[in-house]
């Protein structure tokens, strides 16, 4: 057993990080190939609160606030 904070397991199947994982410009944390953060983090355009007074409104307002997450990349656009 190791006194150490970050370890790999024998065989390198289970990485235990008890400290800080630190990724360094330039590096990636992938999942299956796939980033699982993007670099730089991505923010959506702010939707303002809704005022809605009928569903057609409201529905207005939701479709603006799914617009804004598609544009910022956090929710891919499909129109189902």
């Amino acid at each position: 057993m190791s006194n150490v904070k970050n370890y790999a397991e024998p065989g390198g199947d289970k990485w235990v990080v008890s400290g800080t994982l630190e990724i360094s410009a330039g590096g990636q944390l992938l999942l299956e190939g796939t980033p699982l953060v993007r670099s730089p983090l991505t923010s959506a355009a702010n939707q303002a609160d809704s005022t809605a007074a009928t569903i057609a409104d409201l529905k207005a307002d939701f479709n603006a606030l799914l617009a804004k997450l598609q544009a910022a990349g956090l929710m891919e656009s499909g129109g189902g």
